[in-house]
């Protein structure tokens, strides 16, 4: 059973939504186990009667039902009302206040039943806070139901008080995809009549429920005006419906309407009790449906409709049945297409059963007032065949107007008629796509006849060669003659063995026009005698220039991308010999100032230019050391050239003594003076430690924050204040002070060791922290910057670090 829960909207959260899903999943769950409670209370009640009637036991009664039901085709539901309906039929009859002796029909019985929210034949003993479940009420009270309306007029009782429902309509679809009214309850005869019938037209709520298998429900009577069919005068007096289809192991044929004049929408707990009250009577109407129109047993024909459309299905040609509409005084006002046969199609291409429902006027509209229109009038009246002289109709397709002409046929069948027809012009109509076609793909046919030296070429042939038509096609063996003297050979050769020895052809050549030269294809076959001589040639002529140009200026632009790609590796190879020569990469840990350096620097996996990452790791005079990491913005040789600028300026000026603010912003100015246009900008760190007290002073120029590893804990150091270098004119920069301990060990990394695409920094910092703290956990402390570096599969970026410990005191 399909259950309706309204999910929260796409704001949600995940947590949310999923919560929303297991709500659904168990509402559902609750729904069927209702159901089948409901169901289980009738067949204990139909056992209870079988063991009272013949003193058996329960497991005896049971069998005898399951017996009973496959003997009789019926389901075991349908054999438990069946029991419990002969029980009820004992009972003597309630006393009428009508004297009259002949019994009601069965939807005025239904009518006159007790509301079952009182005592009545329904009910049995009250539970405990003296209500009956309603699913278990309608199961009960379903024995007593002898046609789809007592069906409908039931569950009208049962579920007007409890759920607000006011009427209920029962239909079910017949061969011909049309709606027939099976039962109703709460509405009035003259609008059951009005809907007695619906045609397989769209937005009809009932039918698409039944196809589609699911409730449909109408809820906002403004919005559900502009997409269905509101049943009512007037339709508003139902501003609350529901449309649901009977359950079915095979197609679903019934659907069962709940209208309410209560407004606003279903709760859920009331759109369950629909789907229970309508799976409880599913079994029911499935046996009524299966015995429509029977009596005592002896099953009575299709009605003329389905007949007609059985034989239609099954006939090649076009041909409809038709239904008048007459006015009320009774003169033919339109006619309603009932059934269709496969190949029939109208205006706007609707085909077959697609046609089912509408009417004539509206698929044809200008045929009023014809002799055809007067020939069907005839025919109806007087039931001489009508066969009238062909007709024009004029029609708009593709937004402009088209003339056809028919012959039409049409015999009376009953009430009906019975309409075919003959379409003449279609031939017409394929010589103008074959037309169109040739001119959209630029191609022409032609065709030789070798006996008579006939030639015949189409019109775009013609376009093709840029000939006049006045001077005529040109023969097959004079066609050589006509095309580039350096296509001549190939083409007279493959005109030879096509004549000679009737080999097909599939041969480019050049011809010269007025337009420059074109580039064409013919591809010809040869039809033989009995003999084997061709005697005919037939095929087609083609255009080709634009996809020859095209083909050219696609080989020119790969021959330009393989020089493009040889001189961007040239440069990628110099780049890396540079880089190799610039930035040597130690084999093992450095000792520099009483401190171990482990240094790793990675190229990027992708592209084919390096990257602009360094290094500086180097004793100054005064004993003390230098480390510097950056990174220049962009790749290949101007990257690397300005990494080696930076790289040896940085080195040069502390050397020579000046401060590390000082370095950064000469730095700046240096890139910011280059003749490049923009200036190349880059980020650094630059520290100097000082050995006797273990002091680091460091600067940075907007790079990434050092991490500090201190008894087993990471952290990333306070940035000073510094923008990266190149970005802005007279830049100030800042400098730190920290004291490293034994044991420290402070890690400066280039950008490509934390980004990734899309994610914020911080993540990745922090995914760096809790790395380098779980490797030097698990004793991976002597080469972890080769090991934080190469977890980086695939990096995108260049990557280099540099691992700065502080031995531990002896």
């Amino acid at each position: 059973m399909t259950h309706h829960v309204v999910l929260p909207d796409e704001g949600a959260s995940p947590e949310v939504l999923a919560l929303a899903k297991v709500v659904a999943r168990l509402r559902s769950e609750i729904a069927d186990l209702e159901g089948i409670a409901a169901a289980t209370a009738v067949l204990e009640r139909a056992k209870g009667v079988l063991m009272a009637q013949t003193g058996i036991s329960a497991d005896a009664a049971y069998e005898k039902l399951l017996e009973r039901a496959a003997r009789r085709d019926r389901t075991l539901m349908e054999e438990c009302w069946l029991a419990l309906g002969q029980i009820r039929s004992e009972r003597p009859p309630a006393p009428l206040t009508d004297p009259s002796p002949s019994p009601a029909p069965a939807q005025d019985r239904a009518r006159q039943q007790p509301d079952v929210g009182s005592a009545g034949p329904c009910d049995g003993p009250p539970d405990d806070d003296g209500l009956r479940p309603l699913p278990a009420r309608i199961a009960e009270c379903l024995a007593e139901a002898g046609d789809e309306g007592d069906v409908a007029e039931l569950l009208r009782a049962v579920l007007a008080e409890a759920v607000g429902v006011d009427a209920v309509m029962i239909y079910t679809v017949t061969a011909a995809g049309s709606l027939e009214l099976a039962g109703h309850a709460g509405i009035d005869e003259e609008l059951a009549d009005q809907w007695s019938h619906v045609p397989p037209l769209s937005g009809v709520a009932a039918l698409e429920a039944i196809a589609a298998r699911h409730a449909v429900w109408l809820e906002d009577p403004v919005a559900d005006a502009r997409r269905y069919l509101l049943i009512g005068n007037p339709p508003e007096r139902w501003p609350s419906r529901a449309w649901i289809p009977v359950p079915s192991e095979g197609p679903a044929r019934t659907a069962v309407g709940f209208l309410r004049t209560r407004p606003g929408a279903f709760a859920p707990a009331t759109r369950t009790l629909l789907h229970q009250a309508v799976r409880l009577c599913g079994a029911l109407l499935r046996a009524f449906d299966r015995t429509a129109g029977a009596e005592d047993g002896a099953a009575i024909a299709p009605d003329a409709v389905e007949q007609a459309q059985r034989i239609l299905d099954v006939i090649s040609g076009p041909a409809v049945l038709l239904t008048p509409l007459r006015s009320t005084a009774g003169e033919i006002e339109d006619y309603r297409i009932d059934a269709a046969a496969p190949d029939s199609v109208d205006v706007a291409g609707r085909r077959g059963k697609e046609l089912i429902g509408r009417k004539v006027l509206e698929t044809y509209p200008t045929v009023a007032g014809t002799a055809l229109w007067e020939g069907y009038r005839d025919t109806l009246a007087t039931g001489a065949v009508y066969e009238g002289e062909p007709f024009r109709y004029q029609e708009v397709g593709a937004g402009f107007p088209q003339e056809s002409v028919y012959s039409v046929r049409a015999a009376r069948l009953g009430e009906r008629l019975v309409v075919s027809w003959i379409r003449h012009d279609t031939s017409e109509r394929e010589l103008r796509r074959l037309a169109d076609m040739q001119r959209l793909g630029n191609l022409g046919w032609a065709g030789w006849q070798l006996t008579t030296d006939r030639v015949t070429w189409s019109d775009q042939v013609y376009a093709i060669f840029d000939r006049e038509a006045a001077l005529g096609p040109i023969g097959l063996e004079e066609l050589p003659r006509h095309v580039l003297p350096e296509d001549q050979p190939r083409l007279a050769a493959a005109v030879r063995r096509l004549l000679r020895l009737g080999n097909a052809v599939d041969q480019p050549f050049r011809i010269t026009t007025s337009g420059g030269v074109r580039h064409l294809r013919i591809v010809v076959e040869a039809q033989t005698d009995a003999n084997g001589t061709p005697v005919e040639v037939h095929g087609f002529f083609q255009d080709v220039t634009a996809l020859r140009d095209a083909e050219l200026a696609l080989r020119e632009s790969e021959r330009a991308v393989l020089l493009q790609r040889g001189m961007l590796q040239a440069e990628r190879a110099l780049a890396a010999r540079l880089q190799a020569t610039l930035l040597p990469i130690p084999e093992q840990s450095l000792e520099l100032a009483g401190l171990c350096v482990g240094v790793a620097c990675i190229p990027a996996d992708s592209g084919v230019n390096v990257g602009g990452d360094w290094y500086s790791a180097i004793e100054l005079p005064d004993k003390s050391a230098l480390f510097v990491v950056g990174d220049v913005a962009g790749h290949g040789l101007a990257a690397v050239g300005t990494m080696a600028q930076l790289r040896f300026t940085a080195k040069g000026m502390t050397i020579t003594g000046s401060a590390l603010v000082d370095v950064l912003r000469r730095l700046n100015n240096l890139l910011l003076h280059t003749d490049a246009e923009p200036s190349a900008t880059a980020t650094m760190f630059i520290g100097r430690y000082q050995p006797e007290e273990r002091r680091l002073t460091w600067a940075r120029a907007g790079h990434l924050p050092p991490l500090l590893i201190r008894d087993g804990r990471g952290r990333f150091l306070p940035q000073p204040d510094g923008c990266l270098l190149g970005a802005a004119r007279d830049s100030a920069y800042g400098q730190a002070v920290i004291d490293l301990l034994p044991g420290d060990r402070l890690l400066l990394y280039t950008d490509g060791l934390v980004e990734e695409p899309g994610e914020d920094i911080d993540l990745g910092l922090d995914r760096l922290a809790q790395d380098t703290v779980r490797l030097l956990r698990d004793g991976l402390d002597e080469e972890l910057a080769r090991t934080l570096a190469g977890r980086r599969l695939a990096n995108r970026d260049d990557i280099c670090v540099l691992d700065i410990h502080v031995p531990d005191e002896a």
